[in-house]
């Protein structure tokens, strides 16, 4: 998901600090990829503005224009292109009209009512939850994706409602470091959800999934993303063990610390909330599962795809 311009930049360098006008400073760099991933996020921007961020579009076009090449050159002497075309598809999926991709029956959960349907999406993720909730293994083997935060957060609320245990609710503590007249009240502040932040309202159970949004410890493997169990519960720490990975059932603490949007440009005043740098994981987004290896993946589709490769990258998650 890395964008062109970064390459580029770590391009020039290389020339430079080498002194050699030859790519990367005839540096041996190695890039691996996928075409058919999430491409990366230009907030806001047009379908040109994204192609234009993505990394294989510039070399490959590049390419395809110096050797004259198209797509449809299937027996090309060229073995790197014809195996690029390999991997990108050939457009044989089945599909509906020319937006829509068919899939299968065999992998569809029919529709009846909403409430009906996302009951039975959940039982099929999370089959006998009752007898399970305390294994690690359970929990963090199963996952429901989606196109979008809101309707993560309706499942992973719904989910943590029907979880078996007692409830503990953590509530934030919102402010505003430019707001000398007090233009922005709390209730306001609490309603706000950013990319990348915690709810204003986070509801835990012992047993339930968590992911980190913030990277705290790398070298202990406490990094954005990471999934892990609830264990235990204090006011201002939460005890937790790490679910995946090659720290997986390694017991920490996560403290309470403020939080800042990524985005300085979203909001008119610099905003800052203090909460843990947790949200359920129950339901996760497509863009955040991308990198994540999760055994048994449902995929939530109330609404078509909206960005190119979350198809893939949704179905691709599981091992199977």
């Amino acid at each position: 998901m890395s964008k062109r311009q970064v390459v580029k930049a770590l391009d020039r360098t290389l020339q430079d600090v080498t002194d050699s006008r030859h790519p990367f400073g005839e540096k041996i760099v190695v890039f691996g990829g996928n075409f058919r991933q999430v491409l990366p996020v230009v907030r806001r921007g047009t379908k040109a503005q994204i192609v234009d961020a993505t990394l294989p579009m510039s070399p490959l076009c590049t390419y395809i224009k110096k050797r004259k090449l198209t797509r449809n050159m299937r027996a090309s002497s060229d073995p790197w292109f014809t195996q690029f075309l390999l991997n990108v598809g050939d457009g044989t999926e089945s599909s509906i009209g020319n937006d829509f991709i068919r899939i299968s029956n065999e992998m569809i959960i029919p529709y009846t009512t909403e409430e009906e349907s996302i009951n039975e999406l959940i039982e099929t993720v999370f089959p006998s939850l009752n007898e399970n909730d305390h294994r690690t293994y359970y929990i963090a083997s199963q996952a429901i994706l989606s196109t979008k935060n809101e309707y993560v957060d309706k499942l992973n609320q719904h989910m943590i409602e029907s979880y078996p245990g007692e409830e503990l609710i953590y509530y934030s503590i919102d402010t505003t470091e430019d707001d000398a007249h007090g233009n922005y009240p709390s209730e306001f502040l609490n309603s706000l959800t950013p990319n990348g932040l915690p709810p204003h309202i986070l509801k835990l159970k012992k047993g339930c999934p968590i992911i980190l949004l913030r990277n705290l410890d790398p070298a202990n493997g406490l990094c954005n993303g990471t999934r892990l169990v609830c264990r235990n519960f204090e006011r201002n720490v939460i005890d937790a063990e790490i679910a995946t990975g090659g720290h997986a059932r390694k017991m920490i603490f996560i403290p309470r610390i403020p939080l800042s949007p990524a985005d300085d440009d979203l909001f008119p005043f610099r905003f800052k909330r203090k909460q843990f740098p947790v949200r359920l994981c129950f339901a996760i987004t497509i863009n955040k599962a991308q990198g994540q290896t999760i055994p048994n993946v449902r995929v939530y589709l109330s609404e078509p795809m909206f960005s190119h490769g979350q198809l893939y990258v949704a179905l691709s998650r599981g091992v199977s």
